[in-house]
């Protein structure tokens, strides 16, 4: 039979016990435990004020810690924080270094060294992305309007679904304080490419010129162009028109139509929150957001980056040889 840590329920529960007055050997056999890991718990977590469960834990969280920082060198822990300071998850991480071939380092136990950093102070965790709860829509009714010659999303060719192919576009914008410069963003659905670019305004011209200018050194790889049902999209006959590429609505609140997209753009709030202005970001601000978000390795892709499935590129950060 193989040996299995306690957990911190047991340790809980040999708590119980001990207020009861129930000896090692009782608790051993209330547990299905040896009497010596009983013996071994007590002797290793019992502090001043007698075991607490709670205590026990962290001090056994504490122990492992150190073992497997001691496993783990510290170049690789430098490595590791790099990468986190790029904005790359925990799982990105550490599956890049296996792609690599570099020491590996579990998503566990990144997320462990991201919590003692915090712990003592650090900000690496200021690098994670937060998960915030979705509102609820109440009600189908499009208010907007339509578009003129709008062409439903029923009408795209279905090969775009397969992903099979590059130069299908999802399309939208990013809006800061209300009446100031957005961010009209483009997502490559096979390469996961995103392309960002600020416009002066909201307003339908603003938003053509911007993707227009954005998209036509890609024009080879632009194809079809899905977009968000925004009244910014009104000039879509014109963008069709210059960059060569047929357009497409989805339907009116259905976000997952454009599913990468919308999750391009909440990779986005990380760098420009909800109700910041955008009128103090500059080109060159934009380009080092579409640079980290194009040279973080995805799980989709086999912990590739989007830079290396379109362009063949490394990323910025490259593991040591």
């Amino acid at each position: 039979m193989s040996y299995t840590q306690l957990t911190e329920i047991e340790r809980y529960q040999i708590r119980a016990f001990l207020k009861a007055g129930f000896s090692q050997k009782e608790i051993a056999f209330e547990l299905n435990r040896h009497v010596s890991t009983i013996s071994r718990e007590l002797e290793r977590n019992t502090g001043l004020r007698g075991y607490r469960p709670q205590q026990a834990q962290r001090l056994t969280d504490e122990r492992k810690a150190y073992h497997c920082h001691t496993r783990i060198s510290e170049n690789t822990w430098n490595a590791v924080e790099e990468r986190l300071r790029e904005d790359w998850s925990p799982e990105q991480v550490s599956k890049r270094f296996a792609v690599e071939g570099f020491p590996t380092v579990s998503t566990e136990w990144i997320y462990h060294y991201i919590l003692l950093d915090k712990g003592k102070g650090g900000n690496l965790y200021t690098h994670l992305r937060c998960q915030k709860k979705r509102k609820k829509r109440y009600g189908s009714t499009d208010a907007r309007g339509q578009l003129k010659n709008r062409v439903s999303i029923d009408e795209r060719p279905v090969i775009v679904d397969t992903r099979s192919r590059q130069g299908d576009w999802e399309i939208d914008t990013v809006i800061g304080r209300q009446g100031g410069s957005v961010l009209v963003t483009a997502a490559e659905r096979k390469t996961r490419l995103s392309v960002i670019v600020l416009a002066p305004d909201k307003t339908a011209a603003s938003v053509k010129t911007a993707l227009v200018a954005s998209l036509t050194p890609l024009a080879a790889d632009v194809k079809t162009l899905t977009y968000d049902n925004g009244k910014e999209f009104a000039l879509h006959e014109d963008i069709a028109k210059q960059l060569k590429a047929n357009g497409y609505f989805a339907h009116p609140y259905h976000s997952w139509e454009r599913g990468l997209n919308e999750n391009m753009n909440g990779l986005i709030r990380q760098y420009a929150p909800k109700g910041s202005s955008f009128d103090s970001l500059t080109n060159i601000d934009v380009k080092i957001m579409m640079d980290k978000l194009n040279n973080r390795p995805r799980k989709c892709l086999g912990f590739k980056t989007p830079n290396e499935i379109m362009f063949g590129t490394k990323p910025i950060i490259a593991l040591a040889s």
